[in-house]
């Protein structure tokens, strides 16, 4: 009796601990792998807006993606009032736990505004970064930890449709890259200040203490609009030495975690030398490549790490021209890449070793894509700027699953998959999708 006991209590503890093991959170904007893809299972390929887990009114839109860890669901978002806020959420219902104000000033361009970056979570701290240049951490009960203003200290940042990258933490640092342009046009009015000049840099900083490490100055020699990017660092591992990867200013970079110094740079992401010329996607790693995406129907450039210096002749992999991305990040999920084409609605699934085309289809729908798809339980999920979320197959042949038409324009928010349960940012709503 007592050994049949012993084996149901095993078995009860096992099979919990499996279920556990699908439950993963998403704490930076790309997910848990930086790649857009998640574990999780049994996720839902039908729902309405009335037939939901929860939803909760936002005070204004933003292109920020929502950050979940556990019970906690963390969004940056403007206000009437113009202030710059963080919100966390009960994941369970929907409840604000606490709301704080970081910073005042917000500003629109285009459908652009000062909360585009997105919030990052290690399940310690939460920090969060606005186009003010304004840092700050917090706990998970709403304190603040440090804050810092970044515009003050080095100079407000110039980018034309205002900045829009999200910190990174990893391995314990926290990871700011600022690609902007110097000198500010004076048409840049959220740019003017007491400070003529303007640096590019990735800047490394305690998370604990908000306090330097090091800021590493990244020079480009590209022209005007082509110096700034909207892009976010992203991590990757090679032989077992920790870097950063950034994109931008016609060009993609790896650098030395630890230092900030570059290891390898390589060009060609604007092979016409157009001052217009920002990138916006950020990078992917994908089966040991560096995956780039060049600016304005420029070729996506897949990148061979390890070199040294400048490895534009020597270490372009593949190159994808047919439908590549200006403004979406591309997925890495299953070992195949999948580019979205957000302007021409064309989707792409590449074999990321060699570029070989596997299948391409179009999204059903005339709007535009500016939110980067998501994988995971064989799916990829993607939303327009209009609110209509595609469901497709990540399998070997082009399958469209669903059309969910969700309204609530502007969406360049990316959605959100953790512990089992979608979590979409409208325009005017948070919405929980899945079991209640």
């Amino acid at each position: 009796m007592n050994q049949l006991k012993n084996l149901l209590v095993s078995t009860i503890v096992a099979g919990t601990f499996a279920l556990s093991l699908h439950a993963e959170n998403w704490g930076h904007w790309r997910g848990p792998a930086y790649n857009g893809s998640t574990t999780e299972k049994n996720l839902p390929t039908e729902w309405s807006k009335t037939n939901v887990a929860w939803v909760a009114p936002l005070p204004g839109y933003s292109g920020a993606t929502p950050a979940v860890w556990g019970d906690y669901v963390f969004v940056s978002s403007p206000d009437a009032q113009k202030n710059l806020t963080l919100i966390c959420f009960n994941a369970k219902d929907g409840a604000v736990r606490w709301q704080q104000t970081v910073a005042v000033g917000d500003k629109e361009k285009g459908r652009n505004n000062m909360a585009s970056p997105s919030p990052v979570t290690d399940g310690k701290i939460v920090v969060i970064l606005f186009g003010t240049g304004d840092l700050a951490a917090y706990d998970f009960s709403g304190k603040q930890l440090w804050a810092r203003n970044l515009g003050k200290e080095y100079g407000r940042f110039a980018n034309m449709w205002l900045y829009g990258a999200s910190p990174l933490l990893y391995k314990g640092k926290l990871y700011i890259q600022v690609l902007q342009r110097n000198p500010p046009p004076p048409d840049y009015t959220n740019a003017i200040d007491d400070k003529p000049e303007r640096e590019s840099y990735l800047l490394c900083l305690d998370p604990k203490t908000g306090k330097n490490i090091y800021r590493h100055i990244r020079p480009t020699d590209a022209l005007k609009e082509s110096q700034e990017s909207y892009a976010s660092p992203i991590p990757y591992e090679y032989k077992g030495k920790p870097e950063i990867l950034i994109a931008g200013g016609n060009c993609a970079t790896a650098h030395d975690a630890a230092s900030g110094e570059e290891l390898w740079r390589c060009g060609g992401l604007n092979s016409k030398n157009d001052s217009y010329f920002r990138i916006v996607p950020s990078p992917v790693v994908a089966d040991g490549l560096v995956v780039a995406c060049a600016p304005k129907r420029e070729p996506v450039f897949a990148i061979k790490d390890g070199g040294k210096g400048l490895v534009t002749d020597t270490h372009v992999a593949w190159s994808f021209k047919e439908f590549p991305s200006d403004c979406v990040t591309p997925l890495y999920y299953q070992k195949k890449l999948f580019v979205l084409d957000g302007d021409k609605q064309m989707i792409t699934c590449l074999d990321p070793k060699t570029g070989e085309k596997k299948w391409q289809g179009n999204m059903g729908t005339r709007e535009i894509f500016r939110a980067s798809p998501s994988g995971a339980d064989g799916k990829i999920y993607c939303i327009s700027e209009n609110g209509t979320v595609v469901i497709l197959s990540a399998g070997d042949e082009f399958k469209i699953l669903s059309t969910i038409k969700m309204g609530e324009e502007p969406i360049r928010s990316s959605i959100v998959i953790a512990n089992g349960h979608l979590f979409i940012r409208t325009g005017q709503n948070l919405y929980c999708v899945g079991k209640k």
